[in-house]
Parts: C-alpha cells; structure tokens; sequence
C-alpha cells in the first residue's frame, strides 16, 4: 500500500484516542490503545529527553501533563517514565514502547517537536527507534531545519510539513520546503482552502491531512479542501 493510500484511509487520532484528559489522556499507552481499538490511525508528538531518548509527549514544559515543574529536554527518559500524566497510572512513553504496543496494527503519524538547543539529534534518534519497524508510519514536523534533516535522513520514510498560515510570508515559506520531497502536508483546518495546499494536491497529487478538527463541520470542511482528518473530542462520522 503506497503512503498516499494508507495515510488518507481512516481519520487519524490527535494524540491518540483520549477523552480530552478527562480519564484518558493524550499521547498515552491508554490513549493510543483506544485508537487501534476503534480502527483509527494515530498521531503522536515526540521530543527528545535529556539522554537523547525519543519521548512520547507533546509540551515543552511538563506542568500541564504531569503537575511537575521542570522541561522534558532536562529530564532523563527514566526520570519522565517514573512520571504519572494527569492522575492516571499512565507514564510518559518511550517512541519504542508505543511501536511496540501499536505493533503495526494501525498507520502513525509522527510529529517531531523542535526545541531550540535540544533537538539536534531528534530526527536521527527517532528513524534509530523506528529500525525495523514494519507497521505504516510518517514523520513530519513544524520546524523546517527538522524537515530538512528527514529528507536526508529517513528517505524510505514518508516525510511531512505541519503547517499553518495564511500571510504571503507563511505561503512563500511552505512553498520552499517543496523543495525537500515532501510526501504529504498536515495543515491548520480553519486555514484552508490557501493556495498552497491547492497547489500541493492539484499539481503535486501530494496527500493532505488537517489539524485539529473537533467537530464534524470541520470535518466536512476537511473533506471539501483536504483529504484526511486528525480529530479529537467527537467521533467522526465518514462515508
């Protein structure tokens, strides 16, 4: 099955299929067994602990998700596995130990989080832990230094831009990243339609996926512009 089929075929979890953090929460083992439960492929955002191990967890800062003070890039990957997310008996995972749980049963969309100082190695340590991994599975990013670094890097991997934007500038700057054989885009769903993504699925056939639909008029509007969601908080309903 090509990138463009796999990754365009069923709605993609946010984070995983949690409950808005109510019992369970996002980028959790909990979170990401619900989604292959219900079918769904899954997102998930990675940062890089302070031992230059891929960790599952979307802030820079760990209060929100765990009640600690402190960053992730100052943590060790022990030292965030030790750590509870919100009040449930979930940790933090390794990239490694949610591959393993999915185990290729359902298709995963990697985000890669930039931190300034704390990235370098990012793409290297993430495409080290995805060796041998035989399920479907994307990485993408925001941060165009790490974007470049996955053309070079993981080029049997499909590789994306997160984006959004709507100023002449953001435009101009999404269009140079075409130069570094993208695969696919996730961009901001209020943002579309733009001439980008025009351009990228009606010049390119290059798939688009958007972010972060909570409804199903956004998803109705996902599906007029784009061609796959990444929901959270309702059940999509898809023809």
């Amino acid at each position: 099955m090509s990138a463009q089929s796999w990754l365009t075929a069923q709605p993609i979890a946010h984070r995983g299929l949690h409950d808005m953090n109510k019992v369970r929460w996002e980028n959790t083992l909990s979170a990401f067994q619900a989604a292959i439960d219900g079918a769904y492929a899954i997102e998930c955002d990675v940062h890089l602990s302070s031992d230059d191990v891929p960790m599952v967890f979307h802030d820079h800062a760990l209060r929100r998700l765990t009640g600690q003070d402190g960053t992730i890039a100052g943590k060790t990957a022990a030292q965030m596995g030790a750590l509870k997310v919100g009040d449930t008996a979930d940790h933090v995972p390794t990239l490694r130990e949610m591959l393993a749980l999915v185990a290729g049963r359902v298709p995963l969309v990697i985000e890669l989080k930039g931190s300034d100082g704390h990235d370098d190695a990012l793409v290297a340590r993430a495409v080290e832990a995805l060796d041998g991994y035989s399920g479907p599975v994307a990485l993408m990013s925001f941060e165009h230094r790490l974007v470049r670094q996955l053309a070079r890097l993981a080029p049997h991997l499909p590789r994306g831009l997160t984006a959004e934007g709507l100023s002449v500038e953001a435009i101009e700057a999404h269009f140079s990243m075409l130069a570094h054989d993208l695969s696919f885009v996730s961009y901001a769903v209020t943002e579309l339609p733009n001439p980008f993504i025009t351009f990228v699925r009606e010049r390119l056939a290059m798939p688009v996926i958007t972010w972060t639909v909570k409804d199903q008029k956004s998803a109705d509007h996902t599906f007029a512009n784009a061609d796959q969601i990444t929901f959270e908080g309702f059940v999509p309903l898809v023809s």
